[in-house]
């Protein structure tokens, strides 16, 4: 019965938040942003928004690890996709279209990432009441990051994508847009603490752990609207789009890691967390490494007909989830 409770709550979750991306979608396509811009910011936060509601459900049934599990697994996950990005569009050879567009996005991602894990392991957690300075310093760096990618979206990182006549049409009016993507954020209020509960309940009857179940199951739930914007901005050849969607989640997880502090009102929230999930930290840095050394390298590096950077990707998250596993992290 948990089961089913799981599939039914997570594929309603998923359907509300593919509506979230099309109608976010349609708000960046109406403010003429750049594509990296509204990848990395706009349509990153509207696709991030599963694991937002997330963390808020999972701190107020306190599962802390699930938390933590669901948002660092959220950024291994999106590397993983970043990885079979390439490998579903090998003509297109993305990772080679994108190079030094996104270096800026994933390092802060990197950044952002490296200084969660430092908290958790530095065990020096100063508090204003009970909101702890990491945080707030955490919080102020992901601020500093959107006006940093908001001051470099310009001078010629623009794609070069224009909607033809019949396709601009189909796309929904602001006000449509904007009424659309509020319902679709109430259908997730409602049914994410149910994805948690019954994720919760996953966790117990195989004895996995909380932290698994939300580094495995629940991030790869939430995850899942990445996907269906990723190849919906590719369809329309907006590569920037695709690839600063994935990039900008990451700091937009950690942002949710930092911001779950100010609803954690018994302490530090960083300090709350399993020590060992600075493994499944610093396993998102090196893969978000990975994915911004694999768009910055220029050398010829294919294996068959796949990017040599894309495979390494995918197989570094496979053996990253077996370390996990074997480490007994959040179990």
């Amino acid at each position: 019965m948990i089961w089913l409770q799981f599939v039914i709550s997570a594929l309603v979750l998923v359907a509300a938040a593919i509506k979230l991306t099309e109608y976010g979608d349609a708000i960046g396509y109406h403010t003429k942003l750049s594509g990296m811009f509204v990848g990395a910011l706009l349509i990153a936060s509207a696709t991030s928004l599963p694991e937002i509601l997330t963390m808020i459900s999972s701190v107020n049934q306190d599962h802390i690890n699930l938390t933590a599990g669901d948002l660092f697994g959220s950024s291994m996950y999106n590397m993983l996709l970043l990885g079979l990005l390439d490998m579903l569009f090998y003509k297109t050879r993305i990772l080679r279209r994108v190079a030094l567009k996104h270096a800026l996005t994933a390092s802060l991602g990197t950044m952002l990432t490296g200084m969660a894990v430092f908290f958790i392991l530095s065990d020096v957690h100063p508090r204003i009441g009970w909101f702890g300075l990491d945080s707030l310093l955490m919080m102020a760096m992901y601020f500093a990051g959107v006006w940093l990618l908001r001051s470099n979206s310009t001078g010629g990182i623009v794609d070069d994508v224009r909607l033809d006549d019949e396709a601009a049409d189909e796309v929904p009016s602001m006000r449509n847009a904007l009424i659309g993507f509020g319902l679709a954020v109430g259908v997730l209020l409602i049914v994410v603490p149910w994805v948690v509960r019954s994720g919760a309940g996953i966790a117990q009857v195989t004895g996995l752990g909380d932290g698994f179940v939300g580094i495995l199951l629940i991030a790869g739930v939430t995850s899942l609207p990445e996907l269906v914007a990723m190849i919906a901005a590719v369809r329309f050849r907006a590569y920037d789009m695709a690839v600063g969607n994935l990039f900008g989640s990451n700091i937009f997880n950690m942002f949710a890691l930092a911001l779950a502090d100010l609803i954690y009102l018994r302490g530090s929230f960083l300090e709350a967390i399993d020590p060992m999930f600075a493994i499944a930290g610093l396993l998102a840095m090196l893969l978000t490494t990975l994915g911004l050394v694999g768009n910055l390298a220029q050398a010829e590096r294919r294996v068959w007909i796949v990017e040599l950077d894309a495979v390494l990707l995918v197989a570094g998250y496979l053996a990253g989830i077996y370390l996990l596993y074997l480490r007994g992290v959040g179990g």
